[in-house]
């Protein structure tokens, strides 16, 4: 599982017209997930992004996790991130997981997302054409891989 974390002012995604999912400030999580992500990796990302000290305490240190800052989180499901470029100019995405496995894993994430935060999240739509809107914080933007943490 590969997501992209951005701190965010504010956030939100549309399909067709439509606002999906909306937060103020807090966090924006562009998910993607492989064949071979498990329940695992799900915990283990939820866990960490919960947790991560991303907000300013007193004295302007990022010392304070999302939940701590009262902060929000926008999940939106994103294949594209399991991208590989190595051959040629166009994107191979065969490393994404197919549909019918990334859709139920990206609807646990958010659950479990939602559980360690102690508030729901909002979400893009799952397989939508969407646009996603965000006020970049910072900037302070994460790059996370279950698979490979740093």
């Amino acid at each position: 599982m590969r997501v992209i974390i951005q701190r965010v002012k504010e956030a939100s995604v549309t399909v067709e017209g439509d606002v999906s999912g909306r937060i103020a400030a807090g966090l924006l999580v562009l998910a993607g997930f492989e064949e071979a992500d498990e329940e695992r990796d799900l915990d283990w990302m939820a866990g960490k992004i919960v947790r991560l000290r991303l907000f300013a305490d007193a004295e302007g240190v990022m010392n304070h996790s999302v939940q701590e800052a009262g902060g929000e989180i926008l999940a939106v499901s994103q294949f594209t991130l399991y991208a590989s470029v190595k051959k040629g100019n166009r994107p191979s995405w065969s490393r994404a997981a197919r549909g019918d496995v990334s859709g139920p894993l990206f609807q646990r994430f958010v659950d479990k997302l939602s559980a360690a935060l102690g508030k729901p999240v909002p979400t893009g739509v799952f397989g939508a054409d969407m646009q996603v809107a965000l006020v970049n914080d910072g900037p302070v933007t994460l790059s996370i891989d279950s698979r490979n943490p740093e």
